[in-house]
């Protein structure tokens, strides 16, 4: 019996958001010195690009891993229509407790595409580029001894990156 030879399918989209960083876990102070700049009580926007990347089996009648137009539509449905062209803190749910840090954004992220995919488990990785300089890489939750284990995302570990805008 012959293995299917496994490939990895990316596609690529762009959206522009706002947000503040800024955690309701810390005092002012606090998120001043962490977020610096990004904690300006206006906010600021960002461009960001994102790549959503399945992998899998090639399958042999279809010649793919996944049809790239069902990846399209559930990127489109989590990016386009709850994402692009809003204020991450004040439109988006989940961010009105969650710090919109680009770590976050990945979370949610994958955690919505996967929810749309026909089959989940294909969902291998998804990339978001804030600025051409920084980028975040989020995999899933950690899986130990066959078990997912939830990502210990505190308030206190999860807001100390230095400034995304930084250099």
């Amino acid at each position: 019996m012959s293995q299917q030879p496994v490939a990895f399918l990316t596609r690529k989209e762009t959206f522009s958001a706002c947000h503040r960083l800024h955690s309701k876990h810390l005092s002012d102070a606090e998120n001043l010195e962490i977020y610096g700049k990004c904690n300006n009580p206006n906010g600021h926007g960002h461009n960001y690009t994102v790549e959503v990347t399945v992998r899998g089996p090639i399958d042999a009648r279809t010649g793919m891993v996944m049809n790239i137009t069902d990846l399209k539509l559930a990127m489109d449905g989590v990016i386009f229509k709850q994402l692009d062209h809003k204020n991450l803190d004040k439109d988006v749910e989940f961010f009105q407790n969650t710090p919109s840090t680009t770590e976050n954004l990945t979370v949610f992220i994958w955690d919505n595409v996967r929810q749309s995919l026909k089959r989940p488990e294909l969902l291998y990785e998804v990339k978001i580029y804030e600025t051409d300089k920084n980028s975040v890489t989020y995999r899933g939750p950690y899986l130990q001894n066959g078990q997912y284990l939830l990502n210990k995302r505190s308030a206190k570990t999860s807001c100390t990156n230095i400034s995304s805008d930084s250099d």
